[in-house]
């Protein structure tokens, strides 16, 4: 769970960098979108990756009561 944390803050970090380049706008306004961005994707990759561990499980239940 946690590399998916990690990962979609890299990707979010990424994005916000990257948007705030294609804007131009100020190296403090990048890096503050980009730390938010860190942490909105973090937690929506974790939330997603619950969602896809208790979806897994289920099929697995699924198969052996089936």
């Amino acid at each position: 769970m946690k590399s998916l944390i990690l990962l979609g803050g890299l990707i979010g970090f990424g994005i916000g960098v990257g948007f705030g380049l294609m804007q131009e706008k100020t190296m403090p306004s990048i890096m503050l979108h980009a730390c938010v961005a860190t942490y909105v994707s973090g937690m929506l990759l974790r939330w997603w990756g619950r969602v896809w561990i208790k979806s897994v499980q289920q099929a697995n239940q699924e198969r052996h009561h089936g």
